[in-house]
């Protein structure tokens, strides 16, 4: 028998049509891979940041136990009433020999201003950076001869919403406020029940010095953007200088739930998370205005904000928490009763 022509050049293979579909099925299984190996990748990345939350924690434990006393905000000399700045170390950097961080803390001095130590130029330290966060890799340079410095997205909690006035040396009612050297003794709602550090976002907008329009705590975003508008000097730079000592670098307060979003027009540009310091601790000594912070802890967790208690255990927060037991945490001796599923 002979073959045809048709017959002998005849081949096996897919038409297009199905290699269309196979290439409609690939795609579909990607589009379903990619979320889940996102989700696992953030997943890795919270419980990562949950990891150094508890360092952070164990740090000021283990300060605690040398010195007997947490370490403060800053050191303010009041005396000094011609300051332009405040170039106190804060508490990042008080604990950096209890973060396996003790070569840093021997090429610095405490007792001079953070701007004029060389020795932190361009350092990152990973412990103080949420994976998640992408600002946390951009370098803040400056334009005078101050050290380049990466941001921090941990902030130490300095309570509601007044942080500290320069005349009576009255601090806030939280863990941490100028020349305070607060104790566990101090913390009367108990260890389990008052937040030590939290999260906060790297560059984070910001007005300071000038109002706020009312001392009285805000209580809703048309309160809370009211005041942020009576801010005298804009900034984008919040959380970004990681040895300052102010509120708005180092620390974080619980006027407004975690993530909230609190609308500025800067320049044209709207930006929908802002932050609010009435008054840089420190400037002009004792001749200074008081301070009002609104400082919010943020996250780029979906949801939530992952926190450590002073008595060293992490909790995650989600930012639907009642607003009343968000400033119950807040408070060292509010003596208020806080139930949290834990």
């Amino acid at each position: 028998m002979f073959k045809t022509d048709s017959m002998k050049w005849s081949k096996k293979g897919f038409t297009l049509v199905e290699l269309l579909v196979v290439i409609a099925i690939i795609g579909v299984l990607v589009g379903l891979l990619l979320p889940a190996v996102q989700a696992a990748r953030e997943a890795a990345r919270r419980l990562q940041c949950s990891n150094r939350l508890k360092q952070i924690a164990l740090a000021c434990h283990n300060y605690q136990s040398v010195f007997k006393k947490f370490p403060p905000s800053a050191i303010l000399d009041l005396d000094n009433t011609n300051t332009g700045n405040n170039g106190s170390w804060g508490v990042h950097g008080r604990i950096l020999p209890f973060l396996e961080q003790g070569n840093v803390y021997e090429g610095v001095d405490l007792s001079i201003a953070w701007d004029f130590q060389e020795s932190i130029d361009g350092l990152k330290i990973p412990t103080y950076s949420c994976p998640s966060d992408p600002g946390s890799d951009q370098a803040r340079t400056f334009s005078d001869d101050r050290p380049t410095l990466y941001p921090t997205t941990y902030g130490f909690n300095f309570g509601r919403w007044f942080v500290y006035d320069p005349t009576t040396t009255k601090g806030g009612d939280g863990m941490f406020y100028p020349n305070s050297f607060l104790s566990f003794r101090d913390c009367l709602d108990g260890t389990t029940n008052t937040l030590l550090v939290a999260e906060v976002k790297a560059w984070t907008p910001y007005q300071r010095n000038g109002g706020p329009s009312s001392t009285v705590l805000p209580t809703t975003q048309a309160e809370a953007e009211t005041i942020v508008a009576s801010g005298a000097q804009f900034k984008n730079t919040g959380h970004t200088e990681w040895p300052d000592g102010r509120v708005h670098h180092t620390g974080f307060t619980v006027t407004m739930p975690p993530n909230a979003k609190v609308r500025f027009t800067n320049s044209g540009q709207e930006y929908e998370q802002m932050d609010f310091n009435s008054w840089q601790e420190g400037k002009n000594g004792r001749l200074g205005s008081q301070s009002y912070a609104m400082i919010t802890s943020r996250s780029y967790h979906v949801g939530l904000v992952q926190v450590a208690m002073v008595d060293g255990s992490v909790q995650t927060i989600t930012e639907s928490i009642n607003r009343d037991t968000w400033h119950a945490l807040g408070t060292r001796a509010g003596r208020e009763v806080v139930s949290l599923d834990r």
